[in-house]
């Protein structure tokens, strides 16, 4: 029950967030996005760092000095992953006016819906991942470093319902009924990833430290690739940035304090 808990907060995060399209009007304000962006990619860098890459070298402290290969290479995995999930899947960017991946008929909405979907994937990956190393009864990641991690994606993946379901709402003329489920299925990936990953933590175990790192390569990969450059566009502002350090430091100091 406990783990449960565990991998259902990041989608909570999601639901509360998608919820703010009962009590808003309208679509959130430019500089509210590059701040809230900013801030989901200063939470998931600090998470990547401190519950995913160190724990990764960690565990593999027994290869010497060869011990970042588990890290290094898992990371490139994650990223050539996304990477192709990025070619194969058809989405569209909050923002953006053409579609990615290959040519289809879906609507504006769904593959809106599809690239937050998308990026959702490596957090419930991490998450899962997480736990495994905890139910594995791995001395590097303890109970509360996993609720620590699931706690600040949870964080992040607030401003980031609202921002699916707001301009849902206010883009393609839907109720907010429709508006709040788009955004809380877009984050219902999350609880799948992470139980897809807890049932195969009997095979994970012996390469934890690559599974680690890989959760980690994914999500360097979604803030580079969508988050940033979304935090950028437009007129110049140090916004994002200021997001992106309240983001990181808030996620470090959760990882360091409750792990």
């Amino acid at each position: 029950m406990t783990v449960f808990f565990g991998l259902m907060i990041p989608f909570l995060g999601t639901t509360l967030g998608a919820a703010c399209v009962f009590f808003l009007k309208n679509a959130l304000g430019t500089n509210v996005q590059k701040a809230l962006l900013g801030f989901a990619s200063g939470v998931m860098v600090a998470a990547s760092v401190w519950s995913l890459l160190i724990p990764s070298m960690d565990l593999s402290a027994s290869m010497g000095r060869l011990a970042f290969v588990p890290a290094c290479g898992g990371l490139l995995a994650g990223m050539a992953f996304l990477l192709l999930m990025d070619r194969v899947i058809p989405h569209l960017h909050m923002g953006a006016e053409k579609a990615e991946g290959p040519s289809c008929s879906l609507k504006k909405s769904t593959m809106l819906v599809l690239a937050v979907t998308l990026h959702n994937i490596p957090e419930g990956m991490a998450v899962g991942v997480v736990f495994a190393g905890m139910l594995a009864e791995n001395a590097h990641i303890t109970t509360a470093a996993a609720f620590a991690l699931a706690i600040g994606i949870a964080i992040q993946n607030f401003p980031e319902g609202a921002i699916i379901s707001l301009p849902l709402k206010a883009e393609n003329d839907m109720s907010r009924g429709k508006a709040f489920l788009g955004g809380m299925l877009s984050g219902v990936v999350e609880p799948i990833a992470a139980f897809l990953t807890i049932l195969l933590s009997d095979l994970l175990t012996p390469v934890l430290p690559w599974f680690l790192s890989f959760a980690a390569g994914a999500m360097l990969y979604v803030v580079v690739e969508e988050l940033i450059p979304e935090a950028s566009e437009g007129e110049h502002s140090n916004i994002g940035t200021i997001g992106f350090a309240v983001g990181f430091a808030l996620m470090m100091v959760l990882d360091v304090a409750l792990g």
